[in-house]
């Protein structure tokens, strides 16, 4: 059969009917709406499937006679060698659109980002996975990473930094998931990857817990550290009212003044600013209420806001402050922390008589037990009442003075 010459393709017609190429079985130039122009078309039977397929190889005259010959006779030797030639070309495209773990990683991250409840969960997210993984495995495609990969990053930190490690590996095994189910790998190997790696200790054991102040020592704290009662020492105002609500300091360095009502000495905390993202009502003592009043007029929002910028304190104020007066805790060389204030808080009413609900209540806890949880859905607001208005006076020595002024 001759060959195609180009004063012939240059006349197709709409209505003419496919022209062989005349020296590649199977290719022929297809009219379009167009006079003088056309598609390129191989036909042939697939190697694999033993069914006929078409493989378009480009418009004309854009793809020359020439051109089209030669694109075709390279998919002939792929058929000749038992290749699909467009099962070729799909698989080669896939492999190119399969993401590295660090851009898997990082598309994830800004996924989840809407998702967490600060900006610094978030880059904390990254920042493991940065600093501890990328350097191993970032670069690599998600279909090729094996579990003896993600050993390989773990290994360093597994049992130095278990506690780091063991969200690292949560964060790789989210970004392998998120893989599997958009098709580019077809298992998570971070399922199997403990095999790989030494038993770590357990839990219990190396848990550590925040360094908290003895519950005794506190009256004599306030007093000579936090309670001055000026206005302008914003930072001091928030520790005493952090450790009378017995709250986590973030939910005080937070607290807006919609959230106090005033009428029942109530501070109502929102579900978005909760740990276990359920609103907590917090009945408030009398000295409580006095600080409250005490930051009234610095700001429109912000019950404690920061003197010089006027907005929400940084997390490190409190940590700042205790280690400036050495603040003495039940942990061996270490500063009480503003957290540790919370333990304090429940050792003394375990050590006061006061039941386990109330005091759990007192802290926020979620009921670990789902059947309890289900039946017992009241905050005991009011029960809660005379356990921190007691706390508070003992936190104040108030219950201490009037001892004093009964035996003077």
């Amino acid at each position: 059969m001759a060959i195609l010459k180009d004063t012939q393709a240059r006349n197709i017609k709409p209505e003419d009917k496919p022209k062989a190429h005349g020296g590649i079985t199977g290719l022929s130039l297809h009219p379009s709406k167009t006079k003088g122009n056309g598609k390129w078309v191989l036909r042939y039977v697939s190697p694999v499937t033993s069914k006929r397929r078409n493989a378009g190889l480009g418009a004309y005259p854009s793809v020359s006679i020439a051109e089209a010959a030669r694109e075709a006779a390279k998919m002939r030797e792929q058929i000749e060698a038992g290749i699909d030639p467009l099962e070729e070309k799909a698989h080669k495209q896939k492999i190119q659109s399969i993401p590295t773990f660090e851009d898997a990683a990082k598309t994830l991250h800004k996924e989840l980002l809407p998702s967490w409840k600060n900006a610094k969960h978030g880059q904390q997210w990254i920042n493991t996975l940065t600093q501890y993984v990328f350097p191993f495995i970032g670069s690599t495609p998600l279909d090729k990473i094996e579990p003896r990969h993600i050993a390989e990053a773990l290994r360093p930190i597994w049992l130095d930094k278990a506690e780091t490690a063991n969200r690292t590996k949560q964060r790789i095994h989210a970004v392998m998931a998120w893989g599997w189910a958009h098709g580019y790998c077809t298992s998570n190997p971070v399922d199997v990857v403990e095999h790989l790696l030494p038993k770590q200790e357990s839990k219990a054991t190396r848990t550590e817990h925040h360094p908290a102040m003895p519950w005794q020592k506190i009256p004599k704290f306030v007093k000579e550290h936090v309670a001055l009662n000026n206005k302008s020492d914003v930072t001091r105002s928030l520790l005493e009212f952090v450790i009378l609500t017995a709250c986590r300091s973030g939910e005080a360095r937070g607290a807006r003044w919609s959230e106090i009502d005033w009428k029942t000495k109530t501070w109502i905390i929102p579900s978005d600013r909760m740990k276990a993202k359920t609103s907590h009502r917090v009945p408030l003592s009398d000295r409580a209420l006095e600080i409250l009043n005490l930051q009234l007029g610095l700001h429109k929002e912000l019950i404690f806001p920061s003197r010089r910028a006027r907005k929400e304190l940084s997390d490190m104020v409190l940590t700042s402050f205790l280690r400036r007066v050495n603040a003495p805790s039940n942990t061996i060389d270490r500063i009480a922390t503003a957290h540790g204030f919370r333990s304090s808080f429940r050792d003394w009413c375990s050590e006061n008589g006061y039941p386990r609900d109330l005091a759990e209540r007192s802290l926020a806890h979620a009921i670990q037990n789902q059947v309890e949880a289900a039946y017992h859905r009241t905050d005991l607001l009011e029960q809660r009442r005379p356990l921190m208005q007691a706390w508070s006076d003992f936190v104040t020595c108030k219950n201490i003075t009037n001892q004093e002024k009964t035996l003077n």
